[in-house]
């Protein structure tokens, strides 16, 4: 059976279709509804977290707070298993502790989950914020703390997926069209390819 092409670029670029879930999942806003509430919970979930931080000194003066928490992290007990399974990523924090890091991470951790939270709420750049947040996750989760990160970090995966659509319902309604991007509004209508000479 012979892999169906969709469009062929002046440059040779072949575009391959999706198959018809994705389509509907990912380049519609059929379901733009539920990546709405999806982001808007994770969102609220980013804000939830940040909050305590921006309002706390430890977080956003001293770092104390993000020092404690590193420390704890890289520590390895006498008994036990150590909460950093990667000794590479232990290093890395150990490296970030030794040069006071924490004094300037912990404000860009504190302010990075709100920005991330109130990106995702009002539904501005939703990709982007959606990568960050999974990174913060990742990270969190590299360092031993589970709690909610590991169903944050999968939201967060779908709203990536879903970038195209997910802010659809919010300011991504505007802002991504004024980027090119992806609904067509601005854009030229595609030419029809021509047949070829033999």
């Amino acid at each position: 059976m012979a892999l169906k092409i969709n469009k062929i670029s002046d440059h040779g670029e072949i575009t391959l279709p999706d198959p018809p879930i994705t389509h509907l999942l990912f380049s519609t806003t059929k379901l733009a509804w539920l990546f709405t509430i999806i982001r808007i919970y994770v969102g609220w979930q980013w804000v939830q977290a940040s909050w305590h931080k921006v309002t706390d000194p430890a977080w956003v003066q001293t770092g104390a707070a993000l020092k404690g928490f590193w420390m704890g992290a890289v520590a390895v007990p006498d008994t036990g298993k150590a909460a950093i399974t990667y000794d590479w990523y232990r290093s890395f924090l150990q490296f970030l502790l030794d040069a006071n890091a924490y004094t300037w991470f912990a404000k860009l951790i504190a302010y990075g989950e709100l920005l991330v939270g109130i990106g995702l709420i009002v539904g501005a750049l939703v990709g982007i914020a959606a990568f960050f947040g999974a990174l913060m996750n990742f990270s969190f989760m590299l360092a031993g703390s589970a709690s909610t990160n590991p169903v944050l970090f999968l939201l967060a995966v779908v709203l990536m997926l879903a970038w195209k659509v997910a802010g659809y319902y919010g300011l991504d309604y505007y802002l991504l069209p004024m980027l090119g991007t992806p609904w067509g509004k601005n854009r030229a209508p595609t030419p029809k390819p021509t047949a070829m000479r033999a």
